[in-house]
């Protein structure tokens, strides 16, 4: 117990200077910020660890440190002869090179248009999808489109276009929640949104080809190009400049590196964010312009994005102050407007939330008229609209309850359309279906049609003889409700002694012994079509 005085005068130092944090924190910071950065710097990292109730040394060395370091050089460490002297709440200090390291990879949430990834161990490329992996050395080149990253912290990145984007560092510190993460942008433009640092232990870089940007727990995006890096923070601050030359930028402001060897870096205040005139909460109906006031800006940039996902649906740069508001499901959105400065770097944003809640309407049934007979295979279908923002398409079946739909049109936000497919000859059952938002569907009345022309002939397949008893098999027609049969004494039909009309494809006839006979058939609809007679038949029975 010798050491116990020199343990509580570290003790009472580090409360100092930790500002009496009462969980695991760190006493000497990573010195990733260089220069007249005002966040603190060392080239010894340590993670100062408090003791919780009933933990031994040896509990910690297991939970927290890499393979091969023994409990003994973490006492010898902090100046402690063995674990006895541990008390609920006195701290340990822990260099950052002795925890477990772990890869900690990130992942891909949201992916629009032609996005791919580089894998750093097989160099092969492949389309970015949602909820792909990216690991250490991989490399994100979006092209004409866009990708939002989370990574493990939970802190979220959203990739613009025409980007490149490497991991070069994604580490995690064991169970400690640390983590050091080091990425470079090669080029294009990206926004973040890093989740707050209390362990100064941790670790969140982006390098540019001009520039690095440590962060800890900010919102700000980056931008870069052969002529230099912009960076524009909203919200916590920055430490950034040209490597080894850093500085703080707050909030409200940015900054600029050229690319050139004595380019230096300016400072400016970001323009405020535009006083926006309000909107509904809630939007039933599309378009619905946001509008908002001057402020002297040449320009504005508006960006949309999914409120759950954080995907990025839209992206504009206009002079006016108007923006439509269109083209959406229904769900919660975010729209961020920002002034653009005289060198395209955007302001403080405003944030404005809303949701679109479509509400799709029975369409009104135009033409054909109810149970008309046309003669066109193709016949067109009319209809009227009579919601907001609504795609339709017709649907036409063979059976009232359209269990059996054999024709429809393409999705559209048109009022008329022609069937995929032409009808054969027969009745048909035809309604128009509406959708609005994606996921509000009404349906119309329902009508029929009918389509004129001839039912294929009948053809008889086979005939039997059974004792006194003839049976006549025939072919079975699709579109036929029932077939009528006839049965004459004579190959000319002219003198009929039997006739019915059956629903099956087969019929027992009683015949005479040695006589001759004669049967055909054809087939009925349930509308006002029938086929041709088929060819008659003779039959004898000995």
């Amino acid at each position: 117990m010798t050491h116990r005085p020199l343990l509580i005068s570290l003790l009472i130092a580090s409360c100092l200077l930790v500002g009496g944090y009462s969980h695991a924190e760190l006493s000497i910071t990573r010195g990733s910020e260089a220069g007249s950065s005002s966040f603190a710097a060392s080239s010894v990292p340590e993670w100062t660890y408090t003791v919780q109730s009933g933990e031994t040394i040896q509990n910690i060395t297991k939970r927290y440190l890499a393979n091969g370091i023994a409990s003994s050089r973490l006492l010898q460490h902090n100046d402690l002869v063995d674990s006895s002297q541990l008390r609920n709440g006195d701290t340990l200090r822990i260099p950052l090179s002795w925890l477990e390291q772990q890869p900690d990879p990130a992942r891909a949430t949201t992916v629009s248009g032609q996005v791919m990834v580089f894998s750093g161990r097989t160099g092969s490329k492949r389309p970015l999808t949602p909820n792909t992996l990216i690991r250490v050395g991989d490399e994100v080149i979006t092209y004409s489109g866009t990708s939002t990253i989370k990574l493990a912290d939970g802190s979220v990145i959203r990739l613009s276009p025409n980007s490149r984007l490497a991991f070069n560092r994604l580490t995690r510190f064991g169970k400690s929640g640390m983590v050091d993460t080091r990425l470079r942008l090669n080029s294009g433009e990206l926004e973040t949104q890093v989740e707050p640092v209390i362990e100064d232990g941790s670790r969140f870089e982006i390098e540019t080809p001009s520039a690095v940007a440590a962060v800890r727990g900010t919102m700000f995006t980056l931008r870069t190009s052969p002529e230099g890096t912009d960076l524009r923070v909203t919200e916590g601050r920055v430490a950034f400049g040209p490597p080894g030359h850093s500085k703080a930028i707050p909030e409200g402001f940015s900054a600029s590196v050229s690319s050139a060897s004595n380019g230096g870096m300016s400072i400016r205040r970001l323009p405020p964010a535009p006083d926006v005139n309000p909107i509904p909460g809630q939007l039933n109906r599309l378009p619905e312009t946001l509008s908002w006031e001057p402020n002297g800006a040449p320009e504005y940039r508006v960006n949309v994005y999914e409120a759950e996902s954080g995907k990025w649906l839209q992206s504009k740069t206009q002079q006016g102050t108007k923006f439509d508001i269109e083209l959406l499901d229904n769900g919660k959105y975010q729209v961020q407007l920002a002034a653009l400065n005289s060198h395209g770097i955007a302001g403080m944003p405003r944030i404005v939330d809303f949701e679109v809640d479509l509400q799709a309407r029975a369409a009104e049934l135009t033409e054909p008229a109810p149970g008309e007979a046309v003669n066109d295979d193709m016949p067109e279908f009319s209809w009227q609209l009579k919601g907001q923002n609504e795609v339709a398409r017709i649907e036409i079946a063979d059976d009232k309850s359209f269990s059996n739909v054999i024709a429809t049109s393409e999705w559209a936000p048109d009022q008329q359309a022609l069937p995929s497919r032409p009808l054969s000859p027969g009745k048909y059952y035809w309604r128009v279906v509406t959708e609005a938002g994606g996921n509000s569907v009404a349906t119309s009345e329902t009508r029929t049609l009918v389509i004129n022309g001839t039912l294929p002939p009948v053809r008889i397949i086979s005939i039997n003889y059974v004792d006194k008893q003839v049976r006549v098999f025939w072919e079975k027609v699709d579109t036929a409700s029932e077939y009528r049969l006839q049965l004459s004494e004579e190959p000319g039909f002219r003198n009929i002694i039997k006739e019915a009309d059956l629903a099956e494809t087969t019929a027992a006839l009683r015949l005479i012994p040695g006589r001759r006979y004669f049967v055909r058939l054809k087939a009925l609809s349930d509308g006002p079509l029938e086929s041709r007679w088929g060819p008659g038949r003779e039959l004898f029975l000995e």
